[in-house]
């Protein structure tokens, strides 16, 4: 019976979790509390946060000391990096290998209590892959891991029974799907190793007609694959932030994603004919390609693919500490929830809300007041229970809003400030889902896209991207009554069970988390209602 603390750190999505006697007690990210969107700078390097106040959260909450913990469990092993010649500013990889060796000292420092001796070196792609594999509801399953970079490698192929992770095929670096992603990303004007998800948008609207060129590019002799030097330029311009989008860009878009999918689909099969097992489960940064995951699991041999809905670098803190508590001899628990963060009581929310001296009310209904309103079509912040571990808002830190009326997209990118392109989410209950949505289902956690049927894509039109396709998400009353209650409310008001869910925050900002965080959103956005806690605040409210 062991107390493992997970951490990641000196690179994006810093994070920390705490597994207690083979249960997730906790797992939280360090932008949530520090308001730095993925713990980092772009520039510089040493700007990149160490999850001090993550980790704290997780053993207060807990209950627990720094003394209290039998081992930390860090998801970098340093000593399957390669030695660099010299590090530079820009050779992440180097300076992440440097920093993880001195990675005792700071957690000496931050935590003190904690013996050097108790300190784990997780491999990076193996923290990703028990991320999933002991998280998910199988005893014997496939697993594929892909990412930018880890050590030496960026993924991994394998095979789980039991607990017990069996690798088939690592791939070695340079190449890397990850990365070439990155690199996309980067020349379509996007921030690097942030923004690859508005790249996944952007596709929806190309057509991937440079799609026989990246065949060349991106061979597959599976299980290897190669990512050859790209010259970008030679598809379309490279574009700066502030540039307008050409089709160029779109189809660029499109055609990258088109054979990534592809890659996935080979090496899915690949290993699907050496394991011979139904089920497959995903971790990594390339797993939070939900139209990717959507065609694996419409086109691939597998029955079953569950993806780890902290699938980025802020998963493997859990993925880190589940490994450990295995080895120290416990039988971990399966996820029960992304719910894994930070809660407020309704007396510290009260206390938040005068402390802001606003108009406030507790609500006898809440799910009805805010029903209500998204039914005469105005937006809610929606702050309840604990906040989701990973980059998905899922009905705890979300902004809410009617999906009938098509401009309604519009309004909410323009809130959030992000591009006009870019899509949002429907949530649905699992019981009316497979009505309006073709796919896997039930998806209780965002990471595949669905066909909207016809006869509901203009009775859901915001919720529709270009392609006719929604990300949704299905909720379960039993784990969710309260959102249920509210989508129950909204049909029985509109006749239409689906609510547009996406995530409480706007543009540079992290998913809000705290009750001040949440006051902050809804004070600079034109957002009609928060319902926080049992509490409603009107923008009436804010004149007080």
């Amino acid at each position: 019976m062991a107390v493992v603390l997970g951490i990641n750190a000196v690179f994006h999505d810093s994070s920390a979790a705490l597994v207690h006697d083979g249960i997730i007690a906790g797992a939280l990210e360090e932008e949530r509390i520090s308001r730095r969107k993925h713990a980092k700078n772009c520039v510089p390097f040493s700007a990149w946060e160490l999850p001090e106040h993550a980790a704290r959260w997780t053993l207060d909450h807990a209950g627990l000391k720094a003394s209290d913990v039998d081992a930390v469990a860090y998801s970098y092993d340093p000593s399957l990096a390669p030695e660099p010649d010299e590090i530079t500013a820009d050779d992440w990889e180097g300076l992440r290998t440097l920093y993880a060796r001195r990675f005792p000292n700071f957690l000496q420092t931050a935590l003190p209590g904690i013996e050097r001796a108790r300190i784990h070196y997780v491999p990076h792609h193996v923290a990703h892959a028990a991320s999933a594999y002991l998280a998910a509801p199988f005893d014997e399953t496939a697993v594929i891991v892909l990412d930018g970079r880890g050590e030496c490698g960026s993924g991994l192929l394998g095979i789980a029974r039991n607990g017990e992770l069996e690798i088939v095929h690592r791939q070695p670096l340079p190449h890397s799907l990850g990365l070439l992603y990155e690199d996309l990303t980067a020349h379509l004007g996007f921030l690097r190793s942030s923004d690859e998800y508005k790249v996944m948008g952007l596709a929806a609207h190309g057509k991937p007609r440079f799609l026989g060129a990246f065949r060349s590019l991106v061979p597959v002799d599976a299980p290897a694959f190669a990512t050859l030097p790209v010259d970008f330029e030679a598809f379309a311009p490279r574009r700066s932030g502030d540039e307008p989008f050409e089709q160029s860009h779109a189809d660029l878009a499109a055609s990258v994603q088109a054979r990534l999918e592809e890659v996935l689909l080979e090496l899915a099969r690949w290993l699907h004919a050496g394991v011979n097992v139904p089920n497959l489960v995903m971790a990594g940064g390339v797993a939070l390609n939900c139209v990717a995951n959507a065609r694996l699991a419409d086109e691939g041999p597998f029955k079953n693919v569950w993806v780890q809905p902290a699938a980025g670098d802020a998963g493997t803190s859990l993925g880190a500490a589940l490994y450990i508590a295995r080895e120290l001899g416990d039988v971990p628990a399966r996820m029960p929830s992304a719910a894994l963060g930070r809660s407020w009581c309704d007396g510290a929310i009260e206390d938040a809300l005068a402390d802001a001296r606003i108009r406030f009310r507790r609500s006898d209904d809440i799910a009805g007041d805010v029903a209500r309103t998204i039914a005469g079509n105005g937006i809610v912040a929606w702050f309840q229970g604990r906040s989701e571990f990973g980059p998905r808002a899922l009905g705890h830190r979300s902004i809410l809003a009617n999906p009938g009326p098509p401009e309604n997209l519009d309004r909410l990118n323009a809130i959030k400030g992000r591009e006009a392109f870019r899509p949002v989410a429907p949530m649905v209950t699992e019981q009316r889902a497979s009505e309006i949505f073709e796919g896997v289902l039930p998806s209780p956690y965002m990471l595949f896209t669905h066909r909207v049927r016809p006869q509901w894509r203009n009775r859901i039109a915001a919720a529709v991207h270009v392609d006719g396709s929604a990300r949704i998400q299905t909720v379960d009353g039993r784990q969710e009554p309260l959102v249920a209650r509210v989508l129950d409310e909204v049909e029985r008001l509109t006749g239409v069970p689906v609510v547009i869910n996406t995530s409480l925050n706007t543009a540079g900002r992290p998913m809000v988390d705290s009750p001040r965080d949440a006051l902050e959103c809804f004070g600079s956005a034109p957002i009609d209602m928060l319902a926080i806690g049992p509490y409603v605040v009107t923008r009436d409210g804010l004149s007080a």
